[in-house]
């Protein structure tokens, strides 16, 4: 990417708006976090545009929330910077770092009602009285509160406790919100909803947030882009979409999503065409830009890729028949494991009506898939 104040960087959203936005807001270069001689993350580098959703994902004891509590001021950095606009921030106490954080537990006062919690920075920061109780009403009437601003917390739902921290971060009016996985003590059916809450107040508000998760599908739904972390570095940095269909490493590929992870040779390259061969014999079609690839490579082809259908007259582009093994009901859908070869067996998801579900083991099925479908990754 081209650096310098011109620099400009198109978003996705998870809702298919795009922004433009110039300098970054948030600047991480080269953090490196050392507890011992042989234990440490880093270094990991990334950047956060103004109104940008992104989230930091990865297993526990990638890194994430140690990054997060970099940037927060409650770990102090072995190696590297944080810069917030013009500021760099790992030289600023973090009191004054104007960032705000949510924890994972909310961290609410028990003994302060909701409107006392809200206010308790605003108070802290001497606030006029009027100027104080004119801001904490609207950001309560903002997250959907004014009618329990007198209970106390453990009078709340999850989903209320969550939006009073998210609502006593959000009134200091910090130019960076931090999230380290908020929803990871609600149930699904909550979780689900306020994962909805969460994405429509940032775009309400606006703020420039990182999201830290070991959610997959959280990430994916919520984020303009997510970073992969594994073992304290950072894997890959796309939009949802990349991340999920073209994924930069096995790592990625296996972390996002169910993944068909398959060892091929190459057979070679014609007209945008890549030929490969896996299992005993199968050969197969991939889209590819650029020279011939080495010998050995791995190819990944996601389950839903797949395309189940009868034989047709005349032959199909790469098409294959299958031996269904077994089938795992999911609701809406099926996930078939059908073996292609003694040596070769696939994923296929399909969608769960009266012909998928009348499917036994033993069938035989027709398969076939797009060459844009699948993806080369570096072995």
């Amino acid at each position: 990417m081209e650096q310098g104040s011109a620099r400009q960087l198109r978003v996705q959203s998870s809702a298919g708006a795009v922004a433009e936005t110039g300098a970054p807001e948030l600047r991480v270069e080269g953090l490196v976090k050392r507890y011992t001689p042989q234990v440490s993350i880093g270094p990991i580098s990334f950047e956060v545009y103004p109104g940008e959703y992104l989230s930091l994902l990865g297993p526990s004891g990638c890194g994430k929330t140690t990054t997060l509590r970099c940037i927060a001021g409650f770990e102090t950095l072995s190696a590297g910077a944080i810069h917030l606009g013009y500021t760099r921030l790992d030289r600023v106490p973090a009191h004054k770092r104007n960032v705000g954080l949510v924890f994972q537990n909310y961290a609410l006062f028990p003994h302060l009602n909701v409107y006392d919690n809200v206010a308790f920075g605003l108070r802290l920061a001497r606030v006029e009285r009027r100027e104080l109780d004119r801001r904490v009403g609207a950001m309560l009437d903002l997250v959907g509160l004014g009618e329990v601003r007198q209970r106390l917390p453990h009078q709340l739902s999850g989903g209320q406790q969550q939006r009073v921290a998210i609502a006593r971060a959000v009134i200091m009016e910090p130019r960076v919100i931090l999230f380290d996985e908020p929803l990871s003590n609600l149930d699904l059916k909550l979780r689900l909803q306020m994962r909805r809450e969460l994405r429509e107040l940032q775009r309400r508000l606006g703020k420039t947030t990182i999201y830290v998760t070991h959610d997959q599908t959280e990430a994916l739904a919520l984020s303009d882009r997510i970073a992969v972390l594994s073992h304290g570095r950072i894997e890959q940095v796309g939009t949802p979409r990349e991340i999920y269909e073209r994924p930069a490493t096995e790592f990625v590929a296996n972390f996002i999503g169910t993944a068909n992870l398959v060892k091929a040779q190459t057979l070679g390259v014609t007209d945008g065409r890549l030929s490969v061969e896996v299992g005993q014999g199968l050969r197969l079609l991939a889209d590819w830009k650029g020279p011939v690839p080495g010998r050995s490579l791995l190819l990944m082809l996601r389950p839903e890729r797949i395309r189940i259908g009868q034989r047709q007259n005349g032959p199909v582009e790469n098409g294959f028949r299958g031996s269904l093994r077994d089938v795992t009901y999911l609701g809406e859908d099926l996930l078939l494991s059908v073996q292609v070869d003694p040596s070769l067996e696939f994923l296929v998801s399909t969608k769960s009506d009266a012909s998928s579900r009348a499917l036994a083991p033993g069938a035989q099925l027709d398969l076939s898939v797009a060459a844009a479908d699948l993806h080369v990754l570096p072995t």
